[in-house]
């Protein structure tokens, strides 16, 4: 038993006790407990003739400590339950006639491979490639014939053999010791071993062929680290060019985002030609039009960040002229796709506290709002409709089906269906208020669970990271409002200047002003909060906030500490001094912060934390990861360090195995446990009344 912990006894419990224990419940408030086992559908793949949805669920296996993802097929045109087709894999994808489908999965030396499987569960599954090394993403050609691969090699290896045998012997040799001489030296969660991830095209024909190597001679990943997919490379119409997406490493890579659009010949017999060498921004997302003549793609036009808009691009592939397709339209787009015709776009973008699809017309740049309310986690386009992957605050991610136009949604999974029927939750509403310069700012409140008109409840007011992101009408496996709301707290949050889905200006307008115009909207919008609802108990109320929503906590502990009862900070910057030497990607705080450290350190103290600990007084929960590279964990030391020695009551929570986020089911338990417990303990009644005194 660790002391310093809120100890648990279902961290102990097999997953069957612990599924056993949701389902026996009847109507209960929303907790942990049915959040960590909840099924969690992803990756819609409608196949060619629309009739099929291909998809995968997350189960969680929590006595492992887990989630294992299968793979099901649905069959629209019926109304029958879902087909398990592979009990452990991922990345479906449809080989181009609908007869079978692909997807990824480990052969039973533990090597990931890509496998081909029929539309029935009696098919046997037949692995098609043999690489002695891991498989991590693919696309199947045109005509099915070629796959490109990504693979982790060492490049001055000449075939895949020789990575393999350089990983067994950096396993049996008995020195540790690795020697670095560029950076990154580590990125998100993961050392660098020397490996990088390359574009491979293998005929599908002949699993024993060599994989030909396609991105030589780029010193760089494909597709990119750590959340790149198979979105970054694509084949042409032909089938005889492959587009991928990447940024050149060198000496510059943790303060670079000059990701370029490279073409390359199917068979390699040429090397990568740079597409987009003018924009010295971020170039990526590559998607040819269905006549092969018009290249789309997303583009930055500010180099060195990360949170500027994506805009559409169209490049003329014979003429090489470029243009934008929609200019004019304010948000930052993702998701892209092509019709059929080549006459749409698609994409889906942050939308005022919406997720929506929207088409594009490719001629005019007119967007039309297709799928709102809520959030299009992933969607795939066919020749008559659309299949969706959507969720909202009430309710997890299922799958639905509309037209073209948007009409006729209509949800054909129901997974979690039996337990949401028992779940109470709390009712969301957002709100507007007058912020920063008189501007709009918008946010929302969450309703208990147990919410009874005329009583007043204590308060989780909840600060987003990014800090270009949003609170939006979405589902969360980690900051769920939810989960509170079923603790008896109400939820507010605001979504202040330097959020997502308000347009450009209002996102780009944090950058250099960290603790500035948000702080004015947090404090407007949570005098907003209180004036409009009166259920809202402004004095028993505490702050909560993860990376920068955590550097937000520590900033008002020292500057806004009036309104609140307790702090909770999760992975938050306690020094922007330190923070800009420990971290990995260094052109997040050289945008933010309009130079390095060494040449600007005024504007790295200007909003600094740590020089307001003297008037911290609010107690304070830390929590904060071991891997972490990110916002590494001594600065989650370095606060409590602070809290401690100041005699601030205070608590850490360290988790030595996760990252900038908690994963682990048991992990995820064991987090929101704590918290809960750390607000109901300061919000309770007889502590409001000791602190009245």
């Amino acid at each position: 038993m660790k002391p310093l912990f809120v100890a648990l006894a279902l961290a102990l419990a097999s997953t069957s006790a612990v599924a056993a224990e949701v389902e026996s419940h009847g109507p209960h408030p929303f907790n942990i407990r049915d959040l960590v086992m909840m099924d969690r559908v992803g990756d819609p793949q409608l196949s060619p003739d629309g009739r099929y949805a291909l998809y995968t669920v997350r189960a969680t296996d929590y006595a492992a400590n887990k989630g294992v993802t299968s793979i099901y097929l649905l069959d629209l045109g019926k109304a029958g339950e879902p087909v398990k087709l592979v009990d452990k894999g991922s990345s479906p994808r449809w080989a181009p006639d609908g007869s079978a489908f692909y997807y990824l999965a480990a052969t039973k030396d533990g090597v990931s491979q890509v496998w081909r499987h029929g539309l029935t569960a009696s098919d046997a599954a037949a692995q098609v490639t043999q690489a002695p090394i891991d498989v991590d993403g693919f696309k199947l050609s045109p005509d099915g014939k070629k796959a490109l691969l990504t693979l982790g090699v060492f490049t001055d290896c000449a075939d895949l053999a020789c990575t393999k045998e350089r990983l067994d012997g950096r396993a049996a040799d008995k020195a540790s010791g690795t020697v670095y001489d560029k950076l990154f030296v580590r990125h998100w969660d993961t050392w660098s071993d020397g490996r990088r991830a390359q574009l491979f095209v293998t005929d599908l024909g002949n699993a024993s062929a060599q994989p030909v190597l396609l991105s030589r001679g780029i010193d760089g990943d494909v597709p990119s680290k750590p959340f790149g997919d198979d979105a970054e490379f694509s084949f042409s119409p032909d089938g005889k060019t492959v587009y991928f997406s990447a940024r050149i490493a060198g000496k510059s890579e943790p303060w670079s985002t000059n990701f370029d659009v490279y073409s390359v010949p199917v068979d390699g017999a040429a090397t990568p030609r740079n597409l987009t060498a003018a924009n010295l921004a971020w170039d990526a997302f590559p998607l040819p039009s269905p006549d092969g003549k018009t290249l789309y793609y997303l583009a930055m036009k500010t180099p060195e960040s990360e949170s500027d808009r994506f805009g559409i691009m169209a490049l003329d592939l014979a003429s090489g002229e470029k243009h934008e397709v929609a200019p004019n339209w304010d948000r930052s787009a993702g998701g892209l796709q092509v019709s059929g015709d080549g006459k749409t776009l698609f994409a889906t973008a942050d939308d005022n506290g919406q997720h929506p699809l929207f088409a594009i017309d490719a001629a005019t740049g007119k967007v039309t709002t297709l799928v709102t309310d809520g959030d299009v986690g992933a969607y795939s386009l066919g020749k008559s409709k659309f299949l969706v992957q959507r969720d909202d605050l009430k309710r997890p991610a299922d799958l639905y089906v509309a037209d073209l136009q948007g009409k006729g949604l209509k949800q054909v999974t129901h997974y979690n269906a039996a337990s949401l029927k028992n779940l109470q939750m709390g009712e969301p509403e957002f709100f507007t208020f007058k912020g920063w310069n008189n501007e709009t700012v918008q946010g929302y409140v969450v309703k208990p669970a147990n919410y009874k008109a005329g009583k007043k409840y204590p308060v989780a007011f909840i600060i987003h990271g990014g800090p270009q992101g949003a609170m939006s009408n979405g589902w969360s496996y980690r900051w769920n409002p939810q989960t509170y709301a079923g603790q008896g707290f109400a939820v507010v949050t605001v979504n202040f200047h330097g959020s997502t889905g308000y347009g450009k200006a209002f996102t780009d307008s944090i950058s250099g002003d960290w603790g500035g115009k948000p702080l004015e909207d947090l404090k407007a919008g949570w005098a907003a909060a209180l004036g409009k609802y009166s259920f809202l108990d402004g004095d028993r109320a505490c702050a909560l906030g993860a990376s920068y929503g955590g550097y937000m906590i520590y900033w008002i502990a020292g500057v806004w500490n009036q309104p609140w009862k307790c702090l909770v900070d999760h992975d938050g910057v306690f020094d922007a001094r330190a923070m800009y030497y420990d971290t990995e990607e260094l052109w997040f705080e050289e945008r933010e912060n309009s130079g390095t450290q060494f040449e600007h350190p005024e504007n790295y103290e200007k909003f600094n934390p740590v020089n307001h600990v003297k008037d911290w007084r609010v107690p304070m929960l830390v929590v904060h990861s071991a891997k972490d590279f990110r916002i590494p964990d001594t600065q989650g030391l370095g606060a409590f360090t602070a809290l401690q020695r100041r005699g601030i009551p205070s608590k850490l929570l360290h988790f030595p195995d996760e990252n900038h986020w908690v994963l682990k089911p048991q992990n995820s338990v064991q987090w929101h446990e704590t918290v809960n417990a750390w607000l109901k303990q300061w919000t309770s009644a007889d502590n409001a009344k000791d602190a009245a005194k």
